[in-house]
């Protein structure tokens, strides 16, 4: 990829935007993955290719080094993309380390943590798609997908949980005041704030694009420079602020069902792997069990059997 595209972007409505882009498809999804988490890919791509439109193009970028075990996917439904392909040519790996350095700014250098929220953020403003779907590695579709799940009257939905960051989640709180900065806000209010973090969120491309746009204004830099200049940032809070603070959509209808989630870190056995997919609410359209978790696979793929089975019903 090279370059970014910006677009004149005032309100979240879709149909007020200005600006022309090739034709292009309603949905894409987009999974930074490594070697460690290939078989939790593996069951997300396929369920990418059962629940979405023929036209999805499943978008996971690795490290150069596992380039070749991921190459299996790649085809008219999944472009495989490797770091370099997408960071400009001054960012170097450090051999041997997760870190990655900016070659005009070498200190800090970038976490890995970090530069896979960097790759997002990029991608996600290049792929040509009405929706975008940010999918971690251990989500799981259960529903079929399209852009339509995630538009109201219109209107593209924002995952957005009202006052759920509270003053001891210190990290949450520091995300806020990060995003901030960058988008040239007032300093956050007192807690509790707005969450937009989940293992399954969705963006519109052309807000990406948008916010990339002003972080540069406000910064002076680059905004994949700006961004990676941070020891703690959250895209999803970066997204979720500069959609309600700066375009001040915060009509936007919010939407936190859209994925069923584990994120207890102790292992499920097959049993309460089953109990854990029995609970499917009935808006999710995926289910996500941490790979932190340690659940063997088998009882993974028991749980997703049995959401699958219910969303059926």
């Amino acid at each position: 990829m090279s370059g970014l595209v910006t677009m004149a972007l005032t309100v979240i409505d879709r149909g007020t935007t200005t600006g022309s882009r090739p034709a292009m498809s309603e949905l894409a999804v987009i999974t930074p993955s490594y070697a460690p988490d290939a078989d939790l890919f593996a069951e997300l791509h396929r369920s990418v290719l059962t629940h979405t439109p023929h036209d999805t193009v499943h978008h996971v970028i690795v490290p150069p080094a596992d380039r070749a075990l991921f190459a299996q996917y790649g085809g008219a439904r999944c472009h495989v993309w490797t770091y370099p392909e997408i960071l400009p040519r001054r960012y170097a790996h450090l051999p041997r380390t997760g870190l990655w350095m900016n070659l005009r700014r070498p200190w800090p250098p970038v976490r890995g943590w970090v530069m896979q929220q960097t790759l997002k953020i990029a991608a996600a403003g290049e792929i040509a798609a009405d929706v975008v779907l940010l999918a971690d590695s251990d989500v799981v579709l259960v529903r079929p997908t399209t852009a339509e799940r995630f538009m109201t009257d219109g209107r593209m939905r924002l995952y957005r949980e009202e006052d759920a960051v509270t003053a001891e989640m210190e990290r949450h709180v520091r995300w806020h005041h990060v995003a901030r900065r960058l988008l040239g806000l007032p300093s956050a209010p007192a807690p509790p704030l707005r969450d937009y973090v989940s293992p399954l969120n969705f963006w519109d491309p052309r807000i990406v694009r948008a916010m990339q746009r002003r972080i540069q204004e406000t910064t002076g830099q680059d905004w994949i420079d700006a961004f990676n200049s941070q020891l703690h940032i959250s895209e999803f809070i970066l997204y979720g602020v500069y959609v309600d603070e700066v375009l001040g959509a915060s009509a936007a209808p919010s939407d936190t069902t859209i994925c069923h989630n584990m994120w207890d870190q102790a292992p499920l056995d097959h049993d309460g792997a089953v109990a854990f997919a029995e609970r499917l609410p009935s808006e999710a359209i995926a289910m996500m069990i941490s790979a932190k978790s340690g659940t063997p696979r088998r009882f993974r793929l028991a749980a997703a059997r049995r959401c699958a089975e219910l969303a059926g019903e």
